[in-house]
This record gives structure tokens, C-alpha cells and sequence, in this order.
């Protein structure tokens, strides 16, 4: 193996390493952010967990963060609660600084 190949395998596996440190940050947030929605509809306990739960699955659906700003929205909205657009993506960015400080540090 020449030096170049084992240079460019060094990128590839920190390449791997930082995209799995990216989703593990990104289920982290969804995770904090469905808990704070669910203390905004009143769920506690388990019932705040299976929310938190679903929004994480939420983010799954497709590329960015628009599918989990719509599934909280309407929740919040058919509980007749409203959160302007811009302090949901403002709490979204704190948690996820909160969450890659904590995927970096391994709690």
C-alpha cells in the first residue's frame, strides 16, 4: 500500500467517523427537542419518551431538519399551542450544540 492510499483510507475513515458523529448528534437533538415539545403538550413520563421516540423517527423521513419542524408544528397546533418557526429552529440549534458536545464526549 503506498503512502497515498493510506492517506486517502485515513480520510475515508474520518469521513465515516464524522457522519456517524453528525446522525448520532442530530437523533440526540431530536431526542432533547421531543422532550421539550412534550413538556409543551403536557406528556410526562413514558408518554414523553414515545414522543421524543417520534420525532427522532420523524427526522428519518427525509433530508434536513423541514420533516421534524413540520411534525412538532402540527402537534403543537392541533393542541392549539403556538411556537413561531424561528424559536423552534433557535431551540433546535442550542440542542444540537448540546447534543455534538455530548456525542463528542461519549455521554
Amino acid at each position: 500500500m503506498t503512502t497515498f492510499d493510506k492517506r486517502e483510507e485515513g480520510f475515508e475513515r474520518k469521513f465515516a467517523l464524522d457522519e456517524e458523529q453528525k446522525f448520532k448528534a442530530e437523533a440526540r437533538r431530536d431526542k432533547l427537542l421531543g422532550l421539550w415539545i412534550a413538556e409543551k403538550l403536557g406528556l410526562s413520563g413514558d408518554a414523553a419518551a414515545a414522543y421524543a421516540k417520534e420525532v427522532v423517527i420523524a427526522d428519518l423521513e427525509e433530508a434536513g431538519d423541514d420533516d421534524v419542524v413540520r411534525k412538532v408544528t402540527k402537534d403543537l397546533t392541533d393542541k392549539g399551542i403556538t411556537l413561531p418557526e424561528t424559536e423552534l429552529r433557535a431551540k433546535m440549534a442550542e440542542f444540537y450544540a448540546q447534543a455534538v458536545q455530548e456525542v463528542k464526549s461519549g455521554t
